[in-house]
């Protein structure tokens, strides 16, 4: 049996869990058993941006309920692939459930790609398995981090090539909405590391996360989400937010204006306060795919060096990090189904990351 921790398309807050025969596999297909997987606000941004960027497409059920993607570990229990056999062990794009098929095409030793007919139109960089059979000693020996933090960090990676990739858009000074996010806090990291020409790295946040924040030690300047309007909105700004929060948007876009050089979105950890969009702005405050960008790099680097550098980084600052995060591990549908409501709720701190199976 199958069992899913579902999610209401219409109402994050709501789920319900389903429990589905197996299904017979087909020719090439593969049953993972999904060991373990990571949940954090990124994946609330998946189910915000579900329809606009296709993340209800990659595991489907209906109209009214959807499968969140998760990133994770999985084995394969059962495979009509002959290259893909039972016992090996991927990491990858996968749903809050129990198990999963998977259709494996361009397999390679160290990956493969869902070859089912309903993904072939979704980004590649999600589609993609990683083969971890053979992975060295140190890597097998942080699997919650890789789950946890390194697709959230590849983003703030890709999110730092592409400031750099266009010269900051001119701007003397990155503002970092959600500094206290995962991805937030990896692109401030990235950002404290730039050498010559390195922008002022200012970052927003909550009351109760400015300690966390200021911990890190990546932000020159901590700014509480209520003082927005008293920063300096002459200087040139590069906008990034994580929050999703439109009051927040409307502040930074109200104090900044035509100093505004760049405004994008990213995630929404504050996804019921408003949207993404700015009341009465002239300047545009778009979503920010980082697909895009790993496809501009492989064109321009080679196929999976932006990946390689984004993944190298990541090891870095998942060290970094490692001792102000405790991570908690929690078991079944109805304590992932907890927990997915906490993080709708934005009531998990910072400091705490949740691994969850189902």
């Amino acid at each position: 049996m199958i069992t899913q921790v579902q999610v209401r398309r219409a109402g994050f807050a709501e789920t319900r869990t389903a429990t589905l025969p197996t299904p017979e596999l087909g020719d090439r297909e593969v049953l993972l058993a999904i060991d373990k997987f990571a949940l954090t606000a990124n994946n609330v941004s998946y189910a915000l941006a579900g329809d606009m960027i296709g993340y209800w497409t990659f595991f489907p059920v209906d109209e009214t309920y959807g499968l969140v993607p998760v990133w994770g570990f999985a084995d394969v229990v059962a495979s009509k692939c002959e290259t893909v056999p039972v016992g090996e062990r991927v990491w990858g794009f996968l749903p809050m459930a129990s198990h999963v098929v998977v259709r494996p095409d361009k397999v390679s030793s160290r990956a493969f790609v869902d070859g089912a007919a309903h993904r072939a139109a979704l980004p590649p960089v999600y589609n993609t398995y990683q083969r971890t059979n053979g992975d060295p000693a140190p890597l097998k020996a942080i699997e919650d981090q890789r789950c946890l933090l390194f697709p959230l960090f590849s983003t703030s990676y890709v999110l730092y090539d592409y400031l750099i990739d266009n010269g900051f858009f001119g701007a003397k000074q990155v503002v970092v909405a959600s500094a206290s996010s995962k991805t937030g806090l990896g692109l401030t990291n990235l950002l404290s590391r730039h050498g010559d020409g390195r922008p002022k790295v200012i970052g927003l946040t909550s009351p109760r996360n400015v300690d966390f924040v200021k911990g890190l030690n990546t932000c020159d300047e901590v700014v509480v989400y209520e003082a927005i309007k008293d920063m300096d909105g002459s200087v040139p700004t590069a906008f990034v937010d994580m929050a999703g929060d439109r009051n927040v948007i409307t502040g930074v876009h109200g104090v900044f204006g035509a100093n505004l050089k760049l405004s994008c979105a990213v995630g929404a950890t504050h996804w019921d306060a408003g949207g993404f969009r700015p009341l009465a702005s002239t300047i545009p405050h778009d979503f920010f795919f980082a697909p895009a960008q790993f496809a501009k790099r492989d064109a321009e680097w080679g196929a999976g060096e932006i990946l390689r550098r984004a993944q190298g980084e990541a090891v870095r600052m998942a060290g970094e990090v490692a001792g102000v995060m405790e991570i908690r591990q929690v078991k079944g549908a109805d304590a992932v189904a907890a927990v997915w409501k906490d993080l709708v709720a934005n009531t998990i701190s910072p400091s705490l990351a949740i691994m969850g199976s189902v």
